[in-house]
């Protein structure tokens, strides 16, 4: 059937002209109003022409630091599948030590003329960076939303996870469990969820534990990020006596896990270890690890759902959204003993083979 643009004009209660750069797939005309001229079509039993057909909304740019570490992934995949249902065709830009910069692959979907960017623990979590690159970017207009990490002064929507929550919530488990003495091994002070865990470590040490600041300065180590850097920063803290230890992330409490088994002591029976994230297969890992849940779905889901809205038009409030994290306790933590573990004085015992923590 043939369409009508004067049919089509009155249902979505528009200008035949209106009608015709819809139907011609011409710029200039609002996204709502283009949506309502389809619908009519839709309506009225028209077929759509076949340019409007399956038609992409919009490149969108997600910008991750690496895959290495499971949980950006995880954000990725979640990201890109509401991306897509929204319409929008995701570029994923992955960062390498030594490769590709953020800056550089800003430049890229730029000259792609992508619709928005959504960053995950970018350089905004950085209070080193300079931040002005995301005010330049907002000044085009591009909408950007940032995951994990805060800037103040940015007109954008912003998604974290509670990190300072997350910390508490940790050292209160383990002070459940009877630890007195707990560590805390987490990322460079530069960054912002670092800072943070920091702050909630100060407090839940102080507040549960009745420590002083010097205490808690001797049992917070920052190293780098991933396993090698949590083995380095668990061994120091193991030969402080602590029994339980929080750290910044899943792979830096396999680090913490590993540091432990080399000095001969047990998981949990000598010291208790607390991850963060809850990235895939820390459930199967030996033993499985406590940790602390990054509510990765509802995160991502949020992020987008904010861009889109500044895409079509509709300003999400610039202001940052704080996620509630979840303890998920599972073996890796344990009563504590009445007096901490010493290096080299736990039972000898026959290593079990772990998917993710090579003895």
């Amino acid at each position: 059937m043939r369409a009508r643009l004067s049919d089509i004009a009155q249902q979505a209660e528009v200008s035949e002209a209106t009608v015709s750069r819809v139907l011609n797939d011409r710029p200039g005309v609002a996204p709502e109003t283009r949506q309502a001229v389809l619908t009519a079509l839709d309506v009225l039993g028209y077929e759509r022409p076949a340019r409007l057909r399956k038609r992409s909304a919009g490149l969108v740019g997600l910008v991750v630091p690496e895959l290495d570490n499971p949980i950006f992934p995880a954000f990725a995949q979640v990201i890109e599948s509401t991306l897509a249902q929204s319409g929008f065709t995701p570029v994923l830009c992955t960062q390498t030590p030594g490769g590709v910069t953020e800056d550089e692959y800003v430049e890229m979907l730029l000259d792609r003329q992508v619709s928005g960017i959504v960053f995950v623990s970018g350089l905004h979590a950085d209070t080193a960076a300079n931040h002005d690159r995301y005010r330049a970017l907002i000044s085009r207009p591009l909408p950007i939303v940032m995951i994990n990490g805060y800037a103040p002064g940015i007109a954008a929507p912003f998604v974290s996870c509670d990190d300072g929550e997350a910390t508490e919530l940790a050292i209160a488990h383990l002070v459940a469990l009877g630890h007195q003495r707990i560590g805390l091994i987490t990322g460079p002070d530069r960054f912002v969820p670092v800072q943070r865990r920091v702050a909630g470590f100060r407090t839940a040490m102080t507040r549960l534990v009745g420590a002083t600041e010097a205490e808690v300065g001797e049992l917070a180590e920052l190293s780098l990020f991933g396993v090698e850097g949590g083995e380095a920063a668990a061994g120091r803290l193991i030969e402080r006596g602590v029994t339980g230890i929080v750290c910044g992330s899943d792979l830096m409490a396999l680090g913490a896990i590993r540091a432990a088994r080399q000095r001969d002591l047990a998981v949990p029976d000598d010291v208790s270890v607390v991850g963060y994230d809850d990235s895939p297969l820390m459930a199967f890992t030996d033993p499985p690890l406590t940790t602390m849940r990054q509510p990765v779905a509802a995160m991502a889901v949020a992020a987008v759902r904010a861009l889109v809205d500044e895409i079509n038009g509709h300003p999400a409030p610039h202001s940052e959204y704080l996620f509630r994290p979840e303890l998920v306790v599972r073996g890796s933590t344990a009563v504590a003993r009445r007096a901490g573990p010493t290096p080299g004085s736990g039972p000898k015992r026959q290593r079990p083979s772990s998917l993710a923590v090579p003895a």
